[in-house]
């Protein structure tokens, strides 16, 4: 089965239908690449992705362990390489919210950097990630 249907529907904008919900998002040509910047790029859903499968995976694979991460954010920076264009760096900060002891935080730092969008993309793509913690 699909996972979705995606549409061009011009001026430099998709739209894409997740097939099991019905949700829908667009995108945009960033600015930097002749379109308007109004909603998330495709590169830009490429680093996002990131960020929330890095937060989905360690949730998932934390619930076992007394880890609850609810609140926990993510910064993403995407630098894109001028030729090929690419993404060429993800810059990404976790803000993980909880009282974690070190062997928690070793976990949660491993499953991160092995979570299904990090092991899937280019190990040309520089990966920065940082993990900060808080109560």
């Amino acid at each position: 089965m699909a996972t979705s249907k995606v549409t061009y529907i011009g001026d430099l904008r998709c739209e894409s239908e997740h097939l099991q919900s019905g949700t829908i998002i667009h995108t945009d040509a960033p600015t930097d690449n002749h379109g308007k910047g109004a909603m998330f790029s495709p590169t830009d859903l490429c680093a996002t992705s990131l960020a929330q499968c890095m937060l989905t995976t360690i949730a998932i694979l934390g619930r076992d362990k007394g880890i609850i991460i609810d609140g926990s954010t993510a910064e993403v920076q995407k630098n894109m390489n001028p030729q090929p264009r690419k993404i060429a760096e993800i810059v990404c900060t976790l803000h993980l919210k909880g009282n974690f002891s070190v062997e928690q935080r070793e976990f949660m730092e491993n499953a991160a950097h092995n979570c299904p969008v990090a092991l899937s993309l280019s190990p040309e793509l520089k990966k920065n990630i940082t993990f900060s913690y808080s109560d």
